[in-house]
């Protein structure tokens, strides 16, 4: 049987081999650990900086000043971070990466000089379009978020907005019986009226029509049947109305534009989809003042005064006061949410718009309400003012400028 001789295994690289194989390199490299010691820093690199062999150690020094803020977080979260950085009368392109292990953190920076206005000018459009698809993705994941909360707070609302549905469909389908009741009546009267033109003494069944009026109580239905197609009537409208405002509410948002709009309307549709949710434990009061047509996205604003009158409603244990109040102040308006609930201590209130922070228990709050309701408020360039006292309640008011900066 013929025998394969196999290779040994070469060793590793020395250090110094690592070095020789960085000046080859037609990039200026560096490699240094956490504590910004420098392994390796070609001549290319060295050139860069300006520095000589000996002074090559304080490189990763002088490279952390250069770099934003965020790029060694983001390296060490994603592994990777690409850049230009200005350095001397230059433009540098610079590609950082990570490693991590039992031994410790590797850092390893790659520079390529931007030699030209059109090599600048082609890394530039490069990074913006980098920056405009992060950009759209980041929209995108907000405006969808914004849209699972939405639907989410609906979803905790069903039950009390079908019970405000089913409450005039209930009226409305006893009052249709009886309609049917008095229809019957009515026509009974109306044949016997016919009789009485057709019969040769028509004197003569007067009293048994006076009968059959009195035996079905014709007088009480001419009373009661105007009064029983008014609340039919109102309870139609008022699904009408639930139905409007949850389509409103639940609207998307994706091609909805700024539009001058009024903001007691919007409150009132917020309220009416959520007042069964209230109105069993919070006695409710508006003082409303005179406010102009406000420029404003109406459906993104609504999720605001949702969010703001759940957690007034959720505030108060047994029974309270929430009192809804606008106003105006100059170019701003203000809508304001006060309620005497349990009230936010100090501690709390600084976390309060902190994503995915809820008091509430477990399993009852996404902890998105509120981070939200600040994006919305910020995207209209407004700002959401607390005061809370532990035990007395809260008041969170919304100012919002009448038209946006253009």
């Amino acid at each position: 049987m013929t025998q394969i001789d196999t290779p040994s295994l070469a060793p590793l690289p020395s250090s110094a081999a690592l070095r020789a194989l960085g000046e080859r390199v037609k990039h200026g490299l560096l490699v240094f650990n956490n504590r910004l010691e420098v392994s390796i820093a070609n001549a290319l690199v060295r050139e860069l900086f300006g520095v000589d062999e000996a002074g090559s150690s304080g490189l990763a020094r002088e490279l952390e000043r250069l770099l934003p803020s965020f790029a060694i977080p983001q390296v060490r979260e994603s592994g990777n971070w690409n850049g230009s950085l200005p350095i001397g009368e230059r433009v540098i392109t610079v590609h950082l990466h990570h490693h991590a292990d039992a031994a410790g953190e590797s850092f390893l920076a790659l520079f390529q000089q931007v030699d030209g206005p059109e090599d600048y000018e082609r890394e530039l459009q490069q990074r913006h379009a980098e920056l405009r698809q992060a950009y759209l993705r980041l929209n995108g994941a907000q405006e969808k978020l914004l849209q699972s909360e939405k639907m989410a707070s609906i979803g905790q609302l069903a039950a009390g907005v079908a019970h405000e549905i089913n409450n005039p469909i209930g009226y409305v389908h006893s009052n249709l019986g009886s309609l049917q009741e008095y229809l019957r009546s009515l026509f009974t009267v109306i044949e016997a009226y016919e009789r009485a033109l057709r019969a040769p003494d028509p004197k003569a069944l007067i009293a048994e029509i006076d009968d059959i009026r009195d035996r079905l109580d014709i007088d009480f239905i001419s009373r009661d049947l105007p009064q029983l197609m008014a609340e039919s009537r109102e309870g139609i409208e008022r699904v009408t109305r639930i139905v409007r405002d949850l389509k409103d509410f639940s609207y998307s948002g994706r091609d909805e534009s700024w539009k001058l709009a009024d903001l007691h309307a919007g409150l009132e549709s917020t309220i009416n989809i959520i007042w069964n949710e209230l109105k069993y434990k919070v006695t409710l009061e508006r003082h409303y003042g005179e406010l102009p047509m406000i420029e404003c996205l109406p459906s993104e604003l609504n999720q605001v005064y949702m969010n703001l009158l759940l957690n007034a409603g959720h505030a108060i244990a047994e029974r309270g006061n929430i009192i809804v109040s606008t106003g105006v102040e100059g170019e701003e308006v203000w809508v304001q949410f006060e309620d005497d609930g349990a009230g936010i201590s100090p501690e709390l209130r600084q976390r309060i718009f902190d994503p995915f922070f809820t008091t509430k228990p477990v399993g009852s709050g996404t902890g998105l309400g509120l981070s939200i309701s600040y994006g919305i408020i910020n995207k209209h360039h407004g700002r959401i003012d607390v005061e809370s006292t532990v035990g007395e309640g809260s008041r969170f008011r919304i100012v919002l400028p009448v038209r946006q900066p253009r």
